[in-house]
């Protein structure tokens, strides 16, 4: 059977979008003003999976949240590489433990 072809699933980078911006503690007006855009609608449809950011705007987004591109992007293909999130989960209990050694 062949392969399916790449491709980049709208739905799911808007929602990654939506998540990396909560994390940072920012909201819409906050991406709007870093991105120079006009009114907040095309972010809302990134969110929404009706659209993608420009490339530049991907690029000022990486830029933003601290993470690469492809991190922004989720797609259908299969990644072996760990992603942010299994990462962070990855992480987190050491941070807090760290912090409750330095706070005792």
């Amino acid at each position: 059977m062949p392969k399916s072809r790449t491709m980049i699933d709208m739905k799911r980078t808007g929602q990654n979008i939506r998540r990396l911006m909560i994390i940072k503690g920012l909201n819409v007006k906050d991406l709007q003003g870093h991105l120079g855009l006009s009114t907040p609608q095309s972010i809302y449809h990134w969110f929404d999976g009706r659209s993608l950011p420009t490339v530049d705007n991907l690029y000022a987004l990486s830029d933003l949240f601290r993470v690469s591109i492809d991190s922004l992007i989720i797609g259908n293909r299969e990644m072996s590489v760990p992603t942010y999130s299994n990462t962070l989960q990855r992480i987190l209990p050491f941070c807090v433990e760290l912090d409750t050694k330095r706070v005792g």
